[in-house]
């Protein structure tokens, strides 16, 4: 049975894209704090881009679906993860 995926609101695209985009650069962040780890600017950033992230990601997952696996997102129920997209599907 092959599972039919309804078609996606643009939002959908550019709020996922928002979100790849502050991940990426907290990994660039991290990467350089690891080296410049008295960048009291870079750590600074990294902290308000956590937090943008944090409410960002709350917001897409509440209208989407979760995120992630392994406990790391709120699931309210076990539908929640065959009714959102799977990747390959975006």
């Amino acid at each position: 049975m092959t599972k039919k995926m309804k078609p996606l609101p643009e939002t959908y695209y550019t709020k996922l894209e928002g979100l790849q985009a502050i991940d990426f650069t907290l990994l660039e962040l991290q990467l350089y704090l690891e080296t410049h780890p008295i960048d009291t600017k870079a750590l600074q950033q990294f902290k308000d881009l956590t937090e943008q992230r944090t409410g960002l990601a709350a917001e897409f997952e509440a209208k989407y679906g979760p995120l992630q696996h392994y406990g790391r997102s709120k699931v309210e129920s076990s539908t929640d993860w065959v009714a959102s997209p799977w990747p390959w599907e975006v």
